[in-house]
């Protein structure tokens, strides 16, 4: 199969191998592993501005430098274009598209199936198709499949091969990255997944084959819905811990010097990014067709969910008995509002959360994050302040940032709540710290 000039404004003598659909947190990198190993790869976006910027070299996704993507553009090719038509004679077409919950909390698949169908529409025999992004148990074979076929005319699993492979993405992380994360593959057949893991393995350094699609939608809701669970743990002892006077961070630390049968979890302000806050939904929804109920995930994400009001009354409690003042009207700076330290990532995050209800509260809340210079979102929008604490009545940590001189934070506060114990990793100790 020869592809095609692209018609889109790139290079004019461009041809594409593999189509990614969904130029975000894991498109982009995916893009870069790929033209990294000497694929000719073509990004597809919907977002014109992003496709601008994709083709200057400029990166909008931190794991991705913009002088990789600059020199990838430049030396090997990397396209992007909003036009679907590119998908006509490539090889291979992922799609990397967001799977949210609707308000309701359950599985919202518009733009994955919305993309599906006009990938459907350009179907050609031969072609590969993976979806990467997370979802339930039977999406691809259940909903994806029947959209492509009868978009296309043509049938999976004869005519074109198709399987699931999760993303396995964690933002900001150097030691574990699309490269080097096993790809985990299912095909709908034997064929599509050995079709599938052969394009991985030009790129990827492994891949570990399941025998459905439906054995690897459920393998990366596993992998969150672990975490969410110990997470909630821990969560929960965290608020035992304050009525029973024992410090939360202490047990941990020291649980984790075991060797063996024990893996540390932090407690926090609640679950933040693009998986483990949703993933867990997207089974327990799932399960209900089954007639069975996932109590255990369930009773999980009820305790993850109420951090952030429990957090809200630790600040209260703080500024009651630390400085004689209540929340409502009470100038608060909340540091750090990405969900994670050291990433300008906020989606979902907890922090935001927490400012929503300390406002709620009627306090004057700010925020300071060196890396997201503003946010907004249903009710809020807020632009980051300069870090001067001795202007306010407390400071709640919600993101260890490493880039904090957390001892001059503790000096210059009036009283500091810190709900990630990074003045306790600091070694900092007084009597103006309130921690969770």
């Amino acid at each position: 199969m020869q592809p095609r000039a692209a018609t889109d404004g790139g290079p004019a003598t461009a041809t594409y191998e593999i189509a990614i659909v969904g130029a975000g947190y894991v498109g982009v990198p995916l893009a870069q592993v790929f033209a990294e190993a000497g694929r000719r790869v073509v990004l597809v976006e919907v977002d014109e501005r992003r496709v601008e910027r994709l083709r200057r070299g400029e990166s909008y996704i931190e794991d991705v430098p913009s002088e990789t993507l600059a020199r990838l553009v430049r030396e090997r090719g990397l396209g992007a274009t909003t036009d679907y038509d590119v998908l006509h004679d490539v090889q291979a077409i992922l799609v990397a598209l967001p799977t949210p919950l609707t308000r309701q909390r359950e599985p919202d698949l518009s733009i994955v199936l919305g993309a599906g169908a006009e990938i459907g529409k350009r179907l050609r025999p031969g072609q590969l198709v993976v979806l990467e992004s997370t979802t339930y148990p039977g999406t691809t074979r259940d909903e994806l499949m029947p959209i492509l076929e009868r978009e296309s005319g043509l049938v999976a699993g004869k005519d074109f091969h198709l399987a699931f492979s999760p993303e396995r993405v964690d933002p900001g992380r150097v030691d574990w990255t699309t490269k080097s994360v096993p790809k985990v593959v299912g095909g709908i057949d034997a064929a599509s997944t050995e079709a599938a893991a052969a394009l991985y393995l030009t790129a990827v350094d492994e891949v570990h084959r399941v025998s459905s699609p439906d054995a690897a939608e459920l393998t990366k809701l596993l992998e969150n819905i672990f975490r969410s669970v110990n997470i909630a743990l821990v969560n929960e002892l965290a608020q035992l811990c304050d009525r029973m006077e024992i410090d939360i961070w202490e047990v941990v630390d020291a649980a984790a010097t075991k060797p063996f049968g024990f893996m540390p979890f932090q407690p926090g302000p609640g679950l933040g990014g693009h998986c483990i806050p949703i993933d867990p939904f997207y089974l327990t929804w799932k399960a209900r067709e089954f007639d069975f109920s996932t109590r255990f995930i369930e009773l999980a994400g009820e305790v993850n969910q109420n951090m952030p009001y429990y957090c809200r009354s630790r600040v209260s409690q703080a500024l009651n008995h630390g400085a004689r003042k209540s929340v409502a009207g009470s100038r608060i700076l909340v540091l750090g509002v990405a969900y994670k330290a050291d990433i300008s990532d906020w989606r979902e995050s907890p922090a935001v959360k927490v400012i929503e209800l300390l406002q709620n509260a009627g306090a004057n809340v700010s925020y300071h994050d060196p890396h997201v210079a503003s946010f907004a979102t249903d009710g809020i929008a807020l632009e980051s302040v300069a870090l001067e604490p001795v202007e306010f009545d407390a400071v709640v940590i919600a993101t260890a940032h490493s880039g904090i001189d957390y001892e001059a934070l503790v000096r210059d506060a009036p009283l500091v709540v810190d709900l990630r114990n990074a003045t306790g990793r600091a070694g900092i100790a007084s009597e103006k710290v309130w921690k969770l």
